[in-house]
């Protein structure tokens, strides 16, 4: 299945999800604008994603993720999608997380997320899509990871909502929610040790699966239109 010509901006695009993602929807032929903090990772994914135009961010300020929907749109003639893989690992007790650990994971997890895809709401093309990862974390919370599951949880609750909010303009809302995946996320936790955890699944098949999503409602909105 093809996404020729589908104009979509990946938030996220230097973590290992992100990159992933990024060759996968290049090779269905996507065109892509790209958005990253690491400045080395961001030029490789850029290259990888057909020489897309590519930004940094912080996904601490929140004025910055609202501004790359519409930067994308600018460089892109449009925008399509929006796919956002950004998040943070913190473990701990709930009584002994720091307030400071909470603030980050929230920022981080959950505000960073809603900030890209309320700003990129105004340029999306209606009948288009907008997806975050928030992980089986939300449905199945493991003891000290209280605050991490807050953070994701409070992000799938934004997007059942906004899904309801904007099915009128045919926009599909996607709450990704992978199984722990063997990308080394849990060791690169800001905070604590991660709990015993089951062996990762596979994060290739998983952003296989994420494209295959999209590229079936991208051609769907292909049929509705004509």
């Amino acid at each position: 299945m093809s996404l020729d010509g589908v104009r979509i901006l990946v938030a996220g695009a230097t973590g290992e999800l992100g990159g992933r993602a990024v060759a996968e929807l290049a090779r269905r032929g996507a065109a892509l604008a790209v958005a990253g903090r690491d400045r080395g990772r961001l030029v490789s994914a850029a290259r990888t994603g057909g020489d897309a135009p590519m930004r940094r961010f912080d996904a601490y300020a929140l004025d910055q993720c609202a501004e790359l929907g519409p930067w994308a749109a600018g460089e892109l003639g449009g925008l399509d999608g929006v796919l956002v893989t950004v998040g943070v690992a913190g473990f701990g007790p709930a009584a002994s997380t720091p307030d400071a650990v909470g603030e980050h994971l929230l920022t981080v997890n959950a505000l960073c997320p809603m900030a890209v895809l309320r700003g990129a709401l105004p340029a999306l093309t209606d009948g288009g899509f907008l997806a975050a990862v928030t992980g089986r974390i939300v449905d199945r919370p493991l003891r000290g990871t209280a605050d991490l599951a807050a953070s994701k949880a409070a992000l799938g609750c934004w997007l059942g909502v906004l899904g309801r909010e904007v099915k009128d303009r045919g926009v599909l809302v996607l709450d990704l929610r992978p199984p722990h995946l063997a990308t080394g996320f849990a060791g690169r936790a800001v905070a604590g040790s991660a709990p015993a955890l089951p062996a990762g699944a596979d994060p290739a098949r998983e952003t296989v699966a994420w494209a295959d999503r999209l590229t079936a409602h991208m051609a769907q909105r292909r049929v509705r239109t004509g």
